[in-house]
């Protein structure tokens, strides 16, 4: 699946009853909660010794990215663009790759 194809299937499955607000809302919200179930699983893999499933952390992944999707979606912006915008501002941030203590800002 491609990223355009992927924005698509995400907007199939929009509440079509949602308000602007109502849905920045939602997706907003869906991020933090579908984020907090991933530092779950890997909370419980360090402090609890559980064993880390891959498979429930791929899930979980996918539903933040469901939701950033939702949200680029709903402002026009793209998934492409915000991992390009993200790579260009570490780039500048590490302009020589990562160092400890470092990073220009």
């Amino acid at each position: 699946m491609n990223l355009d194809e992927y924005a698509i299937a995400v907007a199939s499955t929009k509440n079509p009853d949602l308000k602007v607000p109502e849905q920045f809302s939602n997706w907003a919200l869906g991020i933090t909660g579908e984020a907090g179930e991933v530092a779950e699983i890997i909370k419980k893999h360090l402090y609890h010794g559980k064993e880390l499933n891959l498979n429930d952390l791929e899930k979980e992944m996918g539903d933040v990215l469901y939701y950033i999707q939702a949200m680029c979606n709903l402002t026009g912006l793209t998934l492409a663009g915000c991992m390009a915008g993200n790579a260009d501002k570490l780039k500048k941030r590490y302009p020589t790759g990562f160092v400890a203590g470092g990073g220009v800002r």
